[in-house]
């Protein structure tokens, strides 16, 4: 990685400091992110909801599954907007090999299972490491940082439930009382097709709204880590008076 090419300054940061920079680079380049990341939400949206008939659980349950191949469409946004580089929907299709379809094990297996994932993905979706060359990577990059990579998605699970639960709440207290006791019927009636779906959909808008800042806090850990290890903040200020 070119540390001079760096559109953000680095420093050494807190973790939570670091996290706080993944915030900002989702707002500052949401466009580039939502235009790559909602075409791709939306076919795994679509997927999922056809698979209702098979079980009303597994529509729900898909989505959580895929939810490091989301992530992987996010970081590669993330990965050029560190450069200064936005991305449309067609540089993610001229790199969809790399992004979408490698890895798949890794993706829907090791990924899914980590309880560090979104610090633990960019090395093995932007260093390109296999093998034991990789798991030696995590474990430097990871070291005394996995109780805090660990923190970071157990915060965000939490999220998910808290905000699930809210929309669920928010939708019975603005409805009519005629029709509050119907909804509470469905919410009860846990069987329900209908019932089983709307709480799919409701888990797919949360994990809309919440992934790329999952994501991004994960990433922007990552490369703090590495500025701890690597001195990329020295490296950077060189280069630039230099």
């Amino acid at each position: 990685m070119r540390v001079d090419a760096l559109a953000i300054t680095l420093r050494p940061r807190q973790m939570s400091e670091a996290a706080d920079l993944g915030q900002q680079l989702v707002q500052v380049h949401a466009r580039s992110l939502w235009r790559c990341y909602l075409p791709v939400w939306g076919l795994l949206l679509l997927v999922s909801m056809a698979t209702i008939e098979i079980g009303g659980w597994l529509p729900g349950l898909l989505i959580f599954w895929a939810k490091p191949w989301l992530d992987r469409t996010l970081l590669f946004v993330l990965s050029r907007a560190v450069f200064g580089e936005g991305t449309t929907l067609s540089d993610l299709w001229a790199a969809r090999r790399d992004v979408l379809l490698r890895a798949p094990w890794r993706t829907f297996v090791t990924a899914r299972l980590s309880p560090w994932r979104a610090f633990t993905q960019p090395i093995d979706q932007l260093e390109g490491q296999r093998g034991g060359a990789r798991r030696k990577r995590r474990a430097v990059l990871l070291g005394s940082r996995r109780g805090i990579a660990a923190g970071l998605q157990f915060v965000y699970a939490n999220l998910e439930m808290v905000m699930v639960t809210a929309l669920l709440a928010f939708a019975a207290w603005f409805l009519p009382d005629s029709l509050r006791a119907e909804l509470w019927q469905l919410y009860r009636d846990g069987e329900s097709l209908v019932t089983q779906g709307a709480l799919a959909l409701l888990y797919a808008a949360v994990v809309l709204l919440l992934e790329p800042f999952y994501v991004a806090a994960g990433f922007a850990m990552y490369l703090n880590r590495r500025v701890e290890l690597e001195a990329w903040d020295i490296e950077q200020e060189f280069r630039h008076e230099f």
